[in-house]
């Protein structure tokens, strides 16, 4: 009987799973849909892009494919088909993100300043932790030290979905009353990452003491 019990948890921990990866593909979808404009590589389309349009192409790409590749890797039906497939599913989402995240550095350090410095330091500074929480998961993985580099990896997973928080709230009728798009967006690109992150240092806080 607990066998079987546990078979029922375990199946219906990976339909959750799937629906949850399902629902992420489809707002990574959206997100990106939004930018197909930028795919016509005119000035009119690209604007203040133009001159870097193949850095800022990468960088959607790449962070769209590491949004798609970061919830497979916590999914621990698939872990268990072995450490191989776990490890060819890091690997591209550790790729993606250095893709990404460099492009990003880029992009926040030359056309962001068109907006105004404000918005252009809150994407330096979300960038650096961007790159920082997915290099010590990295690290802690090399090094053999599981249970850091799980924690490190979903540290780096929620900083990259993020890009997709903050840019659905910029997007809300009730936020863009605040005020021009200038003036929101850095607390808004701040609110995307930190909330998240504290809220998971709460929870680990919380299962350490238990």
């Amino acid at each position: 009987m607990k066998n079987m019990t546990a078979d029922k948890r375990l199946a219906f921990s990976d339909v959750f799973s799937i629906l949850l990866w399902m629902g992420i593909v489809f707002l990574t979808w959206s997100f990106m849909q939004a930018a197909d404009h930028f795919l016509r590589l005119t000035p009119e389309a690209m604007g203040k892009y133009f001159k870097l349009r193949w850095v800022l192409l990468m960088h959607i790409t790449a962070g769209g494919g590491a949004l798609i590749l970061g919830p497979l890797q916590f999914w621990g039906r698939l872990r268990a088909y072995g450490w191989k497939l776990h490890r060819i599913i890091g690997t591209l989402y550790l790729l993606a993100i250095i893709c990404s995240s460099i492009t990003a550095a880029i992009l926040s350090s030359t056309t962001a300043y068109a907006v105004n410095w404000a918005y252009a330091f809150s994407l330096q500074v979300w960038v650096t932790v961007w790159i920082t929480a997915t290099f010590i998961a990295w690290w802690a993985a090399i090094k053999r030290k599981f249970k850091l580099h799980q924690e490190w990896m979903t540290r780096s997973y929620l900083v990259t979905l993020a890009f997709v928080v903050s840019g659905t709230l910029v997007k809300l009728p009730v936020v863009q009353r605040l005020g021009e798009f200038a003036d929101i967006s850095p607390s808004l690109f701040w609110l995307g990452w930190a909330a998240p992150l504290y809220l998971y240092e709460v929870v680990l806080s919380v299962k350490r003491k238990a």
